[in-house]
């Protein structure tokens, strides 16, 4: 049975997904956080980016679906491709051997210039408009009156990663320095991107693939 609560997990499941893999901010973040720069600005960017950009999907897409409810069914085939696709992406990088390495040396980075570096990372990359505006939106659309539960999981996953990469880098970069961790996190972020497509594909609800994959997990 839906509630706010398994759309609120489907959100967190999804969020974690696109937030959590290699990139140029991840780096960025784990890089000031083992030296110890700026670490509460930098982490306040970029959960408070993310959490603007999710929101106006979900304001965006969600109007465009009341408006023309058809479009949820595009929507809805526009979304299991687009999960799907990034599952097999983060599968084949799960093949692979790429890491996550924060470069440690240089001199003190000056506030300003981290903050604009911080900035450029999270608004100049293109794929963030995509996973935000477009494809979260796309999918908390289909949840209907939760959709807004569906956002605070997303928003709260992102929060949660980049707090706990900002802060706790000097537990995680010798985690992540070894392409062993990053297979096995491609490995589940895969199961969970490609399990909610299917979901979308086939016409279940993404929180009911959310409740099986949590049962399975939890083993019950």
């Amino acid at each position: 049975m839906e509630s706010p609560w398994t759309a609120a997990l489907t959100g967190l499941l999804t969020g974690a997904a696109l937030i959590v893999a290699i990139g140029a901010q991840n780096a960025y973040v784990l890089r000031q956080g083992i030296k110890r720069e700026h670490v509460l600005p930098i982490v306040a960017i970029c959960a408070v980016s993310d959490a603007v950009l999710i929101v106006a999907g979900v304001v965006g897409v969600g109007a465009l679906v009341t408006a023309a409810p058809t479009l949820l069914t595009v929507v809805r085939i526009i979304g299991a491709a687009f999960l799907i696709g990034y599952g097999l992406l983060a599968a084949r990088r799960a093949r692979g051997a790429d890491h996550l390495e924060a470069v440690t040396g240089g001199g003190p980075t000056a506030l300003r210039t981290a903050l604009l570096t911080t900035l450029a990372f999270t608004w100049l990359n293109p794929h963030v408009y995509l996973d935000t505006l477009v494809f979260l939106g796309s999918v908390a659309a289909t949840q209907g009156a939760w959709r807004w539960w569906f956002a605070v999981g997303a928003v709260t996953a992102s929060l949660v990663w980049f707090t706990g990469l900002g802060f706790g880098a000097r537990l995680l970069a010798p985690i992540f320095a070894r392409a062993s961790a990053w297979r096995a996190l491609d490995a589940l972020i895969a199961v969970v991107m490609i399990g909610l497509g299917l979901a979308l594909a086939f016409g279940s609800s993404p929180v009911e693939s959310a409740q099986a994959l949590t049962s399975t997990i939890g083993g019950g």
